[in-house]
């Protein structure tokens, strides 16, 4: 039916990081999830799962477009995460990037509900519309409420510390939706994860197949930097894929600003986004001990930034 149709496609609300935890009345405290985000929109019959940047993920997470389409609302858009979690209850990128577990949808925004437009209303009746709408918590249900740690934001920091969790995303339950990056929703890293380009890498070594290191970088103020390389995390699976995929990229430059003194590296075109864990960044802005997690496809290049 025509009157199902939800007459608008959104762009995600984007939390801004800042460096401390802090708390703030009328704020709350959720968990941050380590997935891909996703708007899941249900249409009369039809579902539809979109990523940040409107790539259809509905035949990728088919186990969550069944869950969305079986919600008693004829029309809902709701916005949460796609995640799998490990066997601590930890959600790990590497498990979704890999299908390792069956991924399953942390909802924490209801943007539409039964030809409504909840864009407008404050966080907190979106909220409301969220369990109202999911009527679970329990994160093994294939959709589940997103987590609140704490009303009290240092607390919550806390909690995710101690828990090993990502981070925590602060929210300011009076704001309306507001399509892309935004100060009233923020988020603080406890561990840091983040996403660099592609910018080359060095000839295998030893028994090491197809590849030695990427060498990685990210935007500061419109100039593409090198912030270091990668040579850990890969098994001979990804080394081989990630050989293949760099191959049509090869360019006889460098694409950063600045190119380290590196010998054997083959230049590629800035356009294979990584995901990579690293333990902190080094006084000349370098990553300290990077860990490669897996490749995603979700954010242009130029939005993967310093910072």
């Amino acid at each position: 039916m025509a009157s199902d149709r939800i007459p608008f496609r959104a762009q995600p609300m984007l939390a801004t990081l800042v460096r401390q935890p802090f708390h703030r009345d009328g704020w709350v405290y959720e968990e941050k999830y380590d997935g891909y985000r996703i708007l899941a929109y249900k249409e009369g019959a039809r579902v539809t799962l979109l990523s940040r940047n409107a790539k259809d993920r509905t035949h990728t997470f088919a186990a969550i477009a069944r869950a969305v389409a079986q919600l008693k609302p004829r029309t809902v858009l709701l916005d949460g995460e796609a995640v799998a979690f490990d066997r601590k209850g930890i959600s790990r990128f590497q498990l979704l990037q890999n299908l390792q577990t069956e991924p399953t949808y942390a909802v924490f925004d209801c943007l539409y509900l039964d030809g409504a437009d909840l864009r407008g209303e404050p966080l907190r009746a979106r909220r409301a519309a969220v369990e109202q709408t999911i009527g679970s918590r329990d994160r093994a249900a294939t959709l589940f409420a997103s987590a609140i740690l704490a009303t009290d934001g240092l607390k919550a920091f806390d909690i995710a510390r101690r828990r090993g969790l990502e981070g925590v995303v602060a929210k300011n339950q009076a704001a309306p939706y507001i399509e892309g990056r935004s100060k009233e929703w923020l988020k603080v890293k406890v561990h840091q994860e983040d996403e660099f380009i592609i910018v080359g890498y060095t000839a295998p070594a030893g028994s090491r197949k197809y590849l030695g290191s990427l060498l990685l970088g990210a935007y500061d103020d419109g100039t593409l930097r090198y912030v270091g390389k990668v040579g850990t995390g890969f098994n001979e699976q990804w080394l081989a894929r990630l050989y293949g995929a760099l191959q049509p990229l090869a360019r006889k430059s460098a694409a950063v600003a600045d190119p380290p003194r590196e010998k054997n590296v083959t230049y590629v075109a800035p356009k294979l986004i990584a995901q990579v864990a690293f333990e902190e960044w080094t006084a000349d802005r370098k990553l300290r001990q990077p860990v490669f997690l897996g490749l995603r496809d979700d954010k242009k290049p130029e939005e993967v930034t310093i910072g």
